[in-house]
């Protein structure tokens, strides 16, 4: 990776004026419920996030029958998983029709079953037997769906992004599947997915395999070394932009580029045993893809919406490994929020505790942004054009009439807006950079009327 040049300073700062600000309206977003833990019943689950939350989907890793029975009537969508042991059983049609008959009959259409997964992360397992008979049994299900007059319940399965060949440097434009699986495994997948209008599922974790020089790229934070792809002339403000970029390169490849993408898995701890989870960069990382569920895309995917299931919906103490498995939830056992990414409709939570709000930067008591003395009387108005063009910032004080208009003096006019945008945007040092034109100070630049 290299270091972003000036002149894209100021597309960066794009992506902090992102971080602060939650989305006015939350649609189409999803979570991953694991039950590794002392969690409630499922019915209790079920109507906290019919009632609470704005969540409208959720993946479970199995058929479990009392889950997909609590989530009847709630409207909330469910993604069941065949657990990966019964993959080679499901090659034989008859065993199939078994399998549907027994797990997505008795429960539909009263509990909406969006997807069957076969399995997680098949590939990653590395088990030939078991990713000889993926195919078959995604093909098998669907049959055997389509024979039991279930037309609404598609069958995909989730991969792990160990599919992609890239460095972590290099041009997602460039992205490939691995050679031997690439034209032997993933392309009939994706002539499947095709033909039957499914979705080709993805676990991007930039959580796994992130530069640990280069942590803000991976969770959305400044200040950051981007990534520009030589081919496209693309920037790249995130990893997570990086790995979905990639994925499509490489479906592209095989053209397939035409598949829908859902995102089966992503997230960021909140907690584990080094100094990159936290509170705050698990809300800021969950927040922005929260942005990109709701259709703000990728650099070669722009305004894409991508159906997006957030890992995980609870706290599970019962997981073992690293500090890191215990702590990708959303909430606690009790309801309680972990912390706040808009996704509560009471911004409270069942568990009687307030939602922990986003954590903000520095207290920054007595901290304004104004230009700098040397900074050029062209490159201040670039300044004002680009935030005043950006919305969120009011301009109006500095326009005809206003109380700090001085046409006179480009400079105060510019310290005005640069110091609105900074003060909105948390007041982080990434917030006042302008390209190097900007600095931080300690005094209060007010004038008179002109209130910053």
């Amino acid at each position: 990776m290299s270091k972003a040049p000036p002149s894209i300073s100021l597309l960066l700062l794009l992506s902090a004026a992102l971080l602060l600000t939650l989305p006015d309206a939350i649609s189409s977003i999803g979570v991953n419920y694991g039950t590794l833990g002392n969690l409630p019943p499922p019915t209790q689950v079920a109507n906290f996030l019919k009632t609470q939350t704005s969540i409208d989907s959720v993946k479970i890793f199995n058929v479990n029958p009392d889950i997909i029975r609590a989530f009847a009537g709630t409207g909330i969508s469910v993604v069941v998983t065949v657990p990966n042991g019964d993959i080679p059983a499901l090659a034989n049609g008859i065993e199939a029709r078994r399998w549907v008959s027994a797990n997505i009959q008795p429960f539909h259409p009263q509990t909406k079953i969006k997807y069957i997964s076969v399995g997680n992360e098949i590939l990653l397992s590395g088990d030939d037997n078991m990713i000889k008979n993926l195919l078959p049994a995604m093909k098998n299900l669907n049959a055997a769906l389509v024979r039991a007059g279930v037309k609404d319940v598609k069958v995909t399965t989730a991969h792990s992004l160990n599919i992609i060949a890239y460095e972590l440097n290099g041009a997602p434009s460039s992205g490939r599947f691995r050679p031997g699986w690439d034209k032997g495994v993933l392309a009939p997948i994706l002539a499947y997915h095709r033909q039957t209008k499914s979705p080709f599922m993805v676990n991007p974790y930039p959580y796994f395999g992130f530069d640990p020089k280069n942590v803000n790229f991976a969770i959305f934070r400044s200040p950051y070394k981007a990534v520009r792809d030589p081919l496209t002339g693309k920037i790249y403000t995130n990893m997570y932009d990086t790995l979905m970029d990639s994925t499509y390169s490489a479906m592209k490849a095989l053209g397939y580029g035409d598949v829908d993408i859902v995102v089966g898995e992503t997230g960021w701890p909140s907690a584990c045993d080094a100094p990159w989870c936290s509170l705050e960069n698990a809300a800021w990382f969950n927040l922005n893809i929260i942005k990109r569920a709701q259709g703000q895309g990728t650099p070669l995917m722009p305004n894409r919406r991508f159906e997006t299931y957030i890992f995980g919906l609870f706290n599970e103490e019962g997981k073992p490994g690293p500090t890191a498995e215990r702590n990708w939830g959303l909430f606690r056992s009790d309801f309680s929020p972990v912390y706040d990414v808009g996704l509560l409709t009471n911004k409270q939570g069942g568990g009687g505790r307030p939602a922990p709000a986003l954590p903000a930067p520095s207290a920054g008591v007595g901290k304004w942004c104004v230009a700098k003395s040397e900074a050029t009387d062209a490159q201040l108005q670039g300044n004002i054009d680009w935030v005043c063009s950006q919305g969120g910032v009011d301009c109006k004080p500095i326009q005809t009439g206003g109380l700090c208009f001085n046409p006179g003096s480009v400079r105060s006019q510019a310290s005005f807006v640069m110091n609105a945008y900074f003060q909105k945007n948390g007041r982080t040092d990434g917030s006042c950079n302008f390209s190097g034109t900007g600095v931080i100070v300690g005094n209060n630049p007010s004038n008179g009327a002109c209130k910053y």
